[in-house]
């Protein structure tokens, strides 16, 4: 094997595709079996935990060092995205100043798989004489951390999925389920809606599917809307203008009628500039109603192999209110 000069670690050693699949593998294989055993380890402890997470006026701490650092960071925020508020404080910071963020009535949450981890003494030394409850993971019942901890939440004491039993990995990965777990079952205690969490995600796809239409369509004159009985060359310029894609066709009292879209027109484009608005339209469209989520529409024009929909009033349903088109579902923007 070659070894750099400046460096213990071999130079490029060959891979073996066969044995990296099965390496592989055989870690997903261990985490898989080690989080059935934790979710068959749950118990009153786990619901007293919820308990408390549930009933605090304050926020959530998470705490932990290292690896265990790392999965508090994403616990505190899947707490706070999910109703709790939560922050993670990490032990070194904490004793050069950053024990001032703990205030009375917070609860800590503190992970460490050995229980003995040095740097967390002087957050639950701190956190305790303001009366902070604490919520102790992990997997060593005779810890220090176990016997500081008013709920403990003991982790199924496992081998690590790494072949040296040394990288924390299964460990991490039933922290990281542990959390999650307890974010869901506070959050549904709460009786946490989807109108709930779209408070909290309005950015990005999450909260582009938890939208409503209403609230990205396309409007008043940027709706592309022509009369049954308009000249094709009309349509076609008002469908260039609007760049959908798409023109609404419209009879009496302004209801909507049909559609055309740039599939009609090539397949009339033998005698298009002969024919109006109704002879080349597609009768009884696809729409939605006012108030139709944006992830229910998108589902909709991919199953009926559309790219556009037209919003139709709560009060008057054959009348048009709006447009959404494909990308404005996919992108989470209208105008």
């Amino acid at each position: 094997m070659q070894v750099s000069v400046n460096s213990p670690w071999p130079i490029r050693p060959a891979l073996d595709p066969v044995r990296a699949v099965a390496h592989g593998r055989r870690v997903v294989e261990r985490e898989g079996q080690a989080l059935l055993e934790l979710a068959s380890s749950l118990d009153e402890s786990f619901a007293a935990a919820t308990e408390v997470l549930l009933n605090t006026h304050q926020r959530v701490i998470v705490t932990g060092m290292g690896k265990s650092g790392h999965i508090g960071r994403k616990i505190a925020a899947t707490l706070a995205a999910t109703g709790t508020p939560s922050f993670f404080l990490h032990p070194a910071e904490a004793a050069h100043g950053d024990l001032g963020m703990i205030v009375r009535g917070d609860v800590l949450l503190v992970l460490s798989n050995s229980g003995a981890t040095a740097e967390l003494d002087a957050v639950l030394r701190h956190g305790q004489t303001l009366g902070c409850a604490v919520i102790g993971v992990t997997a060593q019942p005779q810890s220090p951390l176990s016997q500081r901890s008013d709920v403990l939440l003991l982790l199924p004491a496992l081998p690590e999925a790494c072949p040296k039993n040394m990288a924390p990995t299964t460990s991490t990965a039933l922290m990281l389920a542990l959390g999650d777990a307890l974010a869901v079952a506070v959050m549904e205690s709460r009786g946490w809606t989807r109108d709930h969490l779209r408070i909290l995600h309005p950015g990005g796809s999450l909260g582009s599917r938890m939208a409503y239409v209403d609230e990205i369509m396309h409007t008043d004159d940027a709706l592309p809307l022509v009369a049954a009985g308009a000249p094709m060359k009309e349509v076609v310029i008002e469908m260039t203008l609007r760049r959908f894609g798409i023109a609404g066709v419209m009879g009496h009292d302004s209801n909507l009628v049909g559609v055309i879209t740039d599939g009609d027109l090539r397949r009339h484009c033998d005698d298009l500039f002969h024919s109006s608005a109704q002879d080349v339209m597609t009768a009884r469209p696809i729409t939605v109603p006012e108030g139709t989520r944006c992830e229910d529409a998108l589902a909709l024009m991919q199953s009926s192999r559309i790219t556009c929909l037209f919003v139709m009033s709560a009060n008057r349903p054959s009348k048009p209110v709006g447009l959404v088109h494909i990308h404005d579902l996919t992108s989470g923007r209208g105008s």
